[in-house]
């Protein structure tokens, strides 16, 4: 029963850190003036997070842990519309992602790329349905070509952290 209370209480703790950690990567983000140029666009630096979650926990942890920071974000930093915006891209490319790392056919940077570009297509469409027009779908293809630059680093740096985690991070 100990071993047990013990093993809980650590999956509580790597989860809680993995949140804390995405929080922190999500201010640190907000900091960068990326948007400037490019309106809308951002590193995802905390899908960094996410693909810790994914390739070191499973995808049940990684959905929840996302979920989860795009809440507490969007409480802390942003507002209803935030957090509508960042929960159809974060679910959205969850779900591509899972899929794609299921296939075992393509790396982490591939994922992550798949990732970051299925998180554009998510916010596009709640986009969309807000302003009642189609008419921003061709500001898609400048969140594609960003996403998949964005993706690769995230994806790089991802595969090292991973790489360099200890194993008894599960």
């Amino acid at each position: 029963m100990e071993n047990e209370e013990n093993i809980s209480a650590r999956k509580i703790a790597i989860r809680a850190l993995l949140v804390a950690l995405a929080m922190v990567l999500s201010f640190i983000e907000s900091q960068i003036p990326i948007g400037v140029m490019v309106p809308g666009m951002k590193l995802g630096l905390t899908n960094i997070v996410v693909m810790v979650a994914l390739y070191r926990l499973d995808e049940k942890e990684a959905i929840i842990i996302n979920v989860i920071r795009i809440f507490l974000v969007g409480f802390t930093f942003g507002n209803l519309f935030s957090i509508a915006y960042s929960l159809a891209g974060g679910i959205l490319s969850g779900i591509v992602m899972i899929l794609l790392k299921k296939t075992k056919k393509v790396g982490m940077t591939t994922v992550s790329v798949a990732g970051g570009i299925s998180h554009n297509v998510g916010q596009i469409i709640v986009a969309m349905v807000v302003m009642n027009t189609n008419a921003i779908l061709y500001y898609l293809l400048v969140l594609w070509i960003t996403g998949v630059f964005a993706g690769v680093a995230i994806g790089i740096l991802s595969a090292e952290v991973i790489k360099r985690l200890p194993r008894q991070f599960k």
